[in-house]
């Protein structure tokens, strides 16, 4: 398949799942070029983006397994070509 570049945009409204979104993410460290964390201090929320280069089935699943974490809500957007 033919590789896209995309972006996963992750909502985590408990921090409490971070350490399961951290190992997903790094089980699928060959696919990510770069990630940005935003951890809000007087809330128990945080936002991590990741750029992501893979084809469509690798950037999907790794969306899909932090989706299926509770309390973690994922968004992607990928390249058309």
């Amino acid at each position: 398949m033919e590789k896209r570049i995309g972006t996963i945009t992750i909502l985590l409204s408990d921090k409490a799942a971070a350490p399961q979104v951290n190992e997903v993410i790094s089980s699928h460290s060959a696919i990510v070029l770069a990630r940005q964390g935003l951890p809000f201090h007087d809330r128990p929320v945080a936002v991590i983006s990741l750029i992501v280069e893979g084809d469509v089935n690798e950037i999907n699943s790794l969306s899909g397994q932090l989706g299926k974490i509770p309390d973690v809500t994922t968004k992607v957007v990928v390249t058309r070509r």
